[in-house]
C-alpha cells in the first residue's frame, strides 16, 4: 500500500535531478558565447559541452555502490553540496582548460541519475517501479529548463552569471531534499553485502545488452541536448534564444513522457517498449540524417533545379518524435533493470547509467570530428542512424528470435514454453 511519504520522496528526488540535469548541461547554452569567445573549432567545442557528461558518466558506478551501500538520501545531500563549489566558480574561467577543469569537477552532478533511481524505487513494490522510476527519470527535463533560464539569464546579466545561478540553486536544493527526504534504511548494502558480492552482478550479460541500449537513448538524448542548440544556430541561422527554444522541443519530451514510458513499459513490458522505440528513433533518424541538397536534373526542356532538406518546422517536429521515442526507450530500459536485479538495483543502475552517460560523452566530441571531416551539420543524425540499427539487430537476435547469444539455454526455454502452450489448449 502506498503512502503519502513516498510521494513527497519521489517529489523531491526528482526536482533534485531536474536542478542537477539543468546544471550538467549548462555548457551547451553558455558553451556558444564561449566558444566565440575563444575561437574554438568543432572538436574543442564539443570537448567542453561533453567534459562535464564524462565525470557524471564515471561517477554513476561508484555513486550507485555507494547509495547500495549509505542510502540515497546521504549521498545525494552530499552530491548537491560538493558541486554547488565548481559550478560557482566556472563563471571565473577565462581559457579552454580552465573550462575542461572546472567542467569535470561539476560534472559530477550527471551521477545523480544512479543515487536517485535506486533511493526512489525502493519506496514502491515491484509492480510500481517503472512508473516510479519513469517519473524521477522525467527530471531529465532539466536539459530543457535549462535552454529557458540560460538563454534569459545571459541576456540580461551575460554568460558568467549562469553558474552563479545555479551554484546557489544547488544549495537550496540542497536544504528542500534534505528535509523532505526520508531514510533509505532497507538498502541492501546495509545488510553487509561485501563490495565484491556487489559487483558480481557485472559477470551477467544482460547488463551489458541493457548498456548497449542505454548507450543510444540517454547518451543520444544527451548528446544531441547539448549539440542542438548550436545545430539550430548553424544551420538555420537563429539566435541563441531561438536556437535554445527549438532545441528545447526534443529535451522537453524526453523529459516530461518519460514517466509514460515507464507506465507503458509496465503495462506491456520492456521488450516490447524497446523494440518500437528503437525502430521510431531508426526512422526519425533516417529523415532528420538527409542533409540540405540542390539538384539539378538535365531534362529535354533544359537544366531544372530541385532543392531537397528539412525547414526548421518540419526538422523539430522530427526532433520532438525522437525525443519521445528516447524518453520511452530510457524508462524502458530501467523496467528491465528493475524486474531482473531487483537486489543488485545501485550497482547495475550504476554500470548502466554510466555506459550511456559515457555515450552522452562521446557523441559529441564525435559529432565535431565528423562535422569538421565532412562539413555536414546533419552528419551528426546519420551516425546515430547506425549505432540504432546495431541496437535493433541486438534485441532482434537476443529477444525477438532469441539466438543464444546472452547465454540463455533456448531449448530449456522453448520445451517451457510448449509445456504452457500444451496447458492452456
Amino acid at each position: 500500500m502506498l503512502n503519502v511519504r513516498s510521494f513527497i520522496v519521489l517529489g523531491v528526488t526528482t526536482w533534485a535531478f531536474v536542478v542537477c540535469f539543468a546544471v550538467w548541461l549548462m555548457f551547451g547554452v553558455i558553451g556558444i558565447p564561449i566558444k566565440n569567445e575563444l575561437g574554438l573549432n568543432g572538436l574543442e567545442f564539443g570537448l567542453l559541452t561533453s567534459t562535464p557528461v564524462l565525470t557524471g558518466a564515471l561517477f554513476r558506478l561508484p555513486l550507485g555502490i555507494w547509495t547500495d551501500r549509505f542510502g540515497g538520501r546521504v549521498v545525494m545531500l552530499l552530491l548537491l553540496v560538493v558541486c554547488a563549489v565548481p559550478v560557482w566558480f566556472a563563471s571565473y574561467a577565462r581559457a579552454l582548460w580552465q573550462f575542461l577543469l572546472l567542467g569535470l569537477a561539476l560534472g559530477v552532478v550527471g551521477a545523480s541519475f544512479a543515487v536517485g533511481t535506486p533511493y526512489v524505487a525502493r519506496f514502491f513494490a515491484k509492480e510500481r517501479r517503472g512508473f516510479a522510476m519513469g517519473v524521477f527519470g522525467a527530471g531529465t527535463t532539466g536539459a530543457a529548463i535549462n535552454m529557458f533560464i540560460a538563454p534569459a539569464l545571459m541576456t540580461h546579466y551575460g554568460w558568467q552569471f549562469v553558474p552563479k545561478f545555479y551554484a546557489v540553486a544547488l544549495l537550496i536544493t540542497a536544504v528542500v531534499f534534505w528535509f523532505l527526504s526520508a531514510p533509505d534504511a532497507l538498502a541492501p548494502g546495509k545488510s553487509g553485502v561485501s563490495l565484491r558480492q556487489q559487483l558480481a552482478v557485472l559477470r551477467d550479460l544482460r547488463v551489458w545488452k541493457y548498456c548497449q541500449y542505454y548507450s543510444i537513448v540517454f547518451g543520444g538524448f544527451t548528446a544531441l541536448s547539448v549539440w542542438m542548440p548550436q545545430y539550430f544556430v548553424k544551420e538555420y541561422g537563429l539566435t541563441i534564444a531561438e536556437a535554445a527554444l527549438l532545441a528545447a522541443c526534443f529535451s522537453l519530451p524526453a523529459g516530461v513522457l518519460r514517466a509514460v514510458g515507464g507506465w507503458l513499459a509496465d503495462r506491456y513490458g520492456a521488450h516490447n517498449v524497446t523494440w518500437w522505440v528503437l525502430w521510431a528513433a531508426w526512422i526519425s533518424l533516417f529523415l532528420l540524417s538527409y542533409p540540405q541538397t540542390d539538384l539539378i536534373v538535365h531534362t529535354i526542356r533544359g537544366p531544372a533545379q530541385f532543392h531537397i532538406g528539412l525547414a526548421a518546422l518540419p526538422f523539430t517536429l522530427l526532433l520532438f518524435a525522437l525525443g519521445v521515442a528516447f524518453a520511452c526507450g530510457m524508462a524502458s530500459t530501467f523496467k528491465y533493470v528493475g524486474d531482473d536485479f531487483p537486489d543488485n538495483m545501485g550497482i547495475v543502475t550504476g554500470i548502466v547509467g554510466l555506459v550511456g552517460a559515457l555515450g552522452g560523452f562521446v557523441l559529441p566530441i564525435i559529432f565535431g570530428i565528423i562535422l569538421d571531416w565532412l562539413g555536414i551539420n546533419s552528419s551528426c543524425f546519420m551516425f546515430l542512424y547506425g549505432v540504432v540499427w546495431v541496437s535493433l539487430i541486438l534485441n532482434y537476435t537476443t529477444e525477438v528470435r532469441r539466438l543464444p547469444v546472452m547465454g540463455e539455454d533456448v531449448p530449456a526455454r522453448a520445451s517451457a514454453s510448449l509445456r504452457r502452450i500444451g496447458a492452456a489448449s
